[in-house]
């Protein structure tokens, strides 16, 4: 590979910043920006793994701080307790009973990567499994996220337009799941 087809610095930083948004808006964002600064897309991938793998050395202390203190406070106690039901309802919903990796990957797809680490972390995995699962999950989503932005973008032209459709979506569909499954059940 030449020198001059490796991306400058410059292109790079803007689509990493999106990544790094706490909630999916960046995800549309940062994969139109890149197509349109030229990033191939294993580049693209990349930066949004580097961002989780940013998000994890940020967040696990947050979670182990949370865990440690809930030993210790009757009421967070039973919060803990019945945070721990619900997960576990949760889980079983995605996956029957299971909290294997597979139920703990699609929490992360389902919900955050933050969520998953925390199920992760409630049902006994380390820092190390506990975050592949749930990056694992947020690389799936990321990546339906960004098919759909760059598919839905082909046919609208216009990033502004594509970016609120798929934001919309991304906050409508689960609803709209939610719902449907509430009827069946």
């Amino acid at each position: 590979m030449p020198f001059s087809s490796i991306q400058p610095t410059s292109h790079l930083l803007p689509v990493f910043k999106l990544f790094l948004l706490p909630v999916g808006g960046g995800i549309p964002a940062g994969v139109l920006l890149a197509r349109a600064q030229g990033l191939a897309w294993p580049v693209t991938a990349g930066l949004y793994l580097v961002s989780d793998v940013v998000l994890a050395v940020m967040f696990e202390p947050v979670l182990r701080f949370f865990a440690a203190v809930t030993r210790n406070i009757p009421f967070l106690v039973r919060f803990n307790a019945a945070l721990k039901a619900a997960t576990a309802r949760s889980v079983a919903h995605v996956s029957g009973t299971s909290t294997g990796p597979l139920a703990l990957v699609m929490v992360a797809f389902g919900v955050d990567p933050m969520t998953g680490r925390a199920t992760a972390l409630a049902v006994g995995h380390g820092f190390l499994a506990g975050w592949a699962f749930a990056i694992a999950g947020d690389m799936l989503y990321f990546a339906v996220i960004a098919l759909t932005t760059l598919r839905l973008n082909s046919y609208f032209k216009d990033p502004n337009t594509t970016m609120l459709i798929v934001l919309a979506a991304m906050f409508l569909v689960p609803m709209l799941v939610r719902k449907l499954r509430g009827h069946r059940e």
